[in-house]
């Protein structure tokens, strides 16, 4: 979508003010983005409602292909590189003809070229260029198939293996299938008479793909090379990062640039490796795709809004805290401000922001590095995670002297958090005057919304395994309640599960619960009066969600367990 064309669009639908517009213009272009993923950034509007808005100034039908089965004999009827291309997806055929989405609904040379290879009658709908980029995983093929092909064409047998394996096309395919299926990681495992491909798909492992043992450490030593990793040291943990683009032969712009995190370790039969996959899909999430509740937004407002402070995000490895701290940073990322990041590892790339990635070999530590930092003269500052008392001082204190410092922590909830900081040593005055809002969430599956089914259910069997009164709040009070559940259909491979979305909880600090931090209570009773002052547990969060059919209950019960 052409910022000439998104303009008026935003300035009629009056989303956006003429002031903001020329600000998201002049951001845009020193950034080398688009207007329209500007806007999703920012937090502006959801992919959803653009698409709307769009459609309706194109006079066309919208249509959310994540939401419909497309068949594979419809979507082949334009090939792979072709709707990647030209951005065009070809979902339903009629007797009317055949109905296309468009990223360009007056894109007519698409249209055309559409019409003359299929010979019909072409109906444009509009759909958001992220929806359309989400559907090119469903031409994916089936992958233990593309190795084998790749190793029978590579050569002729010499002594029971291919003499010239594509080792550099089998790592690609690794790469961009796990980007095309939304992998968080790939695992390569040695097994003492193969190696198994593993990936980790909305937090579930799944077996994929068994390779060849004898060509398992040419593997290796690819993803080595190309992450900078030593060939020659087979008996020790190295890590270390690469960046991947799929999509080869396509526009630099249509290509999803991934930064891939590189964990090598040596086993009993040889060396594993374990790729992170951070793909650019992750950084443009809005605070709705990650399912934050417009309450508990306008508390993380106030909080990034102030100019010092810390805003805390809390929960077990995995749950999502990072991504929400760089959400915070794209709100707050604009070109009159300093802000400095120390990670372990550097997790995402972000345009305008310095980055530090901690060392131990050179006693660059958190505590060393935000030191370092502090005299860097920042307005925001990001630590990857607090975890132990000298990064938690130095951390308090930064945020005491005009700082706005953002960071993560492990703990069960929002409460517990303030508990941590006391346990490493943090006064509990500096706490209570510190601390603008904590952030405890989970991640869950989300139900395919195609396939999901709509059941009745005895309250009373939900009620043994949940809170009567939080059943009754979100559920409803009748013997019998509504909720969804998981079914399983092709679009989500059978699992009744498509993506992840997170349950929240947000404590945000009044003169009340400081003054509970000073006396030192305990985290109950913190917790408790949260509640009662309207903060939503992560429990209940995700019963709402039950409620609208985004998740299951078995979900939320397995999130929060402790």
């Amino acid at each position: 979508m052409e910022d000439k064309i998104l303009s008026p669009i935003l300035l009629k639908s009056k989303l956006i003010s003429e002031r903001q517009l020329s600000e998201l213009a002049k951001e845009a272009q020193s950034r080398k983005t688009t207007l329209y993923r500007l806007i999703l950034e920012k937090n502006l509007a959801s992919d959803e409602k653009l698409g709307a808005l769009i459609a309706k100034h194109f006079g066309v039908p919208f249509v959310q292909l994540r939401k419909i089965t497309i068949s594979k004999e419809i979507l082949n009827i334009i090939p792979e590189m072709t709707a990647r291309s030209r951005m065009a997806i070809a979902f339903a055929r009629g007797k009317e003809g055949l109905k296309v989405a468009l990223a360009n609904p007056e894109d007519l040379e698409t249209i055309e070229f559409i019409r003359k290879k299929t010979g019909d009658e072409v109906i444009s709908h509009y759909a958001t260029p992220r929806d359309i980029e989400d559907v090119f995983r469903r031409y994916q093929k089936d992958i233990q198939k593309e190795f084998a092909k790749l190793i029978e064409e590579s050569a002729v047998l010499t002594k029971g293996r291919p003499a010239e394996v594509p080792i550099i096309k089998i790592v690609d395919l690794m790469l961009s299938y796990g980007d095309q299926n939304r992998a968080s990681d790939v695992h390569i495992e040695p097994k003492e008479e193969e190696s198994l491909i593993r990936y980790r798909i909305d937090g579930i492992l799944h077996d994929v793909a068994t390779l060849p043992k004898e060509i398992h450490p040419e593997i290796i030593t690819r993803i080595k090379v190309m992450a900078n990793l030593r060939t020659d040291e087979h008996q020790a943990a190295q890590d270390g990062k690469l960046i991947f683009r799929t999509g080869a032969g396509l526009p630099k712009e249509q290509q999803t640039k991934l930064d891939v995190r590189v964990s090598v370790m040596p086993t009993t039969h040889g060396e594993k490796v374990v790729l992170r996959l951070l793909s650019a899909r992750v950084r443009q999430l809005s605070f709705e795709d990650m399912g934050f509740e417009e309450g508990d937004l306008k508390k993380i407002r106030w909080a990034y809004d102030k100019p010092y402070g810390m805003i805390l995000a809390t929960g077990p490895t995995g749950s999502g805290k990072t991504t929400t701290m760089y959400a915070v940073l794209k709100v707050l990322n604009k070109r009159d401000v300093n802000i400095t990041t120390i990670e372990d590892p550097v997790e995402y790339d972000m345009e305008g922001v310095n980055q530090i990635q901690v060392n131990p070999k050179t006693n660059l530590t958190f505590a060393q590095g935000l030191r370092s930092i502090v005299r860097q003269d920042p307005d925001i500052i990001l630590v990857g995670e607090i975890r132990d008392p000298e990064t938690a001082n130095i951390a308090v204190n930064a945020a005491m002297t005009g700082h706005l410092l953002l960071s993560t922590m492990h703990a069960n909830d929002a409460a517990t958090s303030i508990i941590r900081l006391l346990d490493m040593g943090v006064e509990p005055f500096l706490v209570a005057s510190t601390v603008n809002v904590i952030i405890a969430q989970r991640l869950v599956r989300m139900l395919c919304q195609n396939c999901r089914k709509k059941e009745q259910v005895l309250a009373a069997n939900l009620k043994e395994r949940l809170p009567e009164d939080a059943v009754e709040r979100y559920l409803g009070k009748g013997e019998k309640v509504t909720i969804w559940t998981a079914q399983g259909c092709p679009l989500c491979q059978q699992t009744g599960y498509a993506d992840r979305i997170g349950i929240h909880e947000v404590l945000l600090e009044d003169d009340d619960i400081r003054q509970a931090i000073i006396e030192r209570k305990d985290a109950e009773a913190i917790q408790r009066m949260a509640i009662e002052k309207g903060m939503t547990t992560m429990l209940e969060n995700g019963l709402k969600k039950v409620a609208k059919g985004t998740t299951t209950v078995e979900e939320i019960l397995r999130a929060t367990k402790e």
